[in-house]
């Protein structure tokens, strides 16, 4: 096999460790959200038990990009694909992150009975879920349409959050004493709309690898 087969099967290697790790942490935030909504006290630990192995994908795809420069002194468009790798691989263990920082919203709040039905906060987590999927498929594919068009998604998330923050401070004075729990759900509307700025940053990232061009998507 050819150096230059050899390299670009090790970094077929390293993005496909990563798309596991994205699939796990996508899977951490929908368990999340799921133990939030029930009130799954056991499912809420389970996720955050569950951290650690996204960590240790982490770490592996750290230590096989650094193999990867220190045996195949990558030319400077290899090299910015594993930069790019270990960009995201850093955008996605945050998203894990976030999972957990959700499940402990839900540990907090316990068991007491929500002071209203939980219903938009988990159509905002919905749209910032197909902006994971659209922000790793960008990468994974090296798309700069779809990259474009998730980070378009982002700006209806962020009114969404605003709406709802706006429609949940409003229910403490006539909720006070369910103000803790309405701090938490801010908490995790909060989360969600750092899920979509995760994903705009990673189609930020796509589009430098494809043209060699830093831009701003929030902007």
């Amino acid at each position: 096999m050819s150096t230059r087969a050899i390299f670009d099967n090790n970094l077929k290697e390293l993005k496909d460790l990563l798309l596991t790790m994205a699939e796990k942490s996508e899977h951490a935030i929908k368990e999340a959200m799921i133990a939030l909504i029930n009130q799954d006290m056991e499912k809420a630990k389970q996720v955050i038990d569950g951290d650690n192995e996204i960590d240790d994908l982490e770490y592996e795809i750290n230590d096989k990009a650094l193999l990867l420069i220190a045996r195949q002194s990558p030319v400077a468009t290899d090299l910015r694909k594993i930069n790019v790798a270990l960009k995201v691989s850093s955008e996605v263990e945050r998203l894990a992150d976030i999972a957990v920082n959700i499940a402990k919203s839900t540990l907090h709040i316990g068991n007491e009975k929500h002071f209203k039905e939980i219903i938009d906060i988990p159509k905002m987590m919905e749209m910032a879920l197909e902006m994971v999927s659209d922000s790793i498929k960008a990468f994974y594919s090296e798309d700069i349409k779809v990259a474009k068009n998730c980070a378009e998604k982002d700006d209806e998330v962020d009114k969404m959050f605003g709406s709802l923050i706006q429609e949940l401070l409003g229910h403490i004075p006539q909720n006070p004493h369910a103000t803790n729990q309405i701090i938490q759900l801010a908490f995790v509307c909060r989360y969600i709309e750092r899920i979509a700025d995760h994903s705009t940053n990673i189609a930020e990232h796509v589009i430098y690898l494809v043209t060699g061009n830093r831009v701003n998507l929030n902007a």
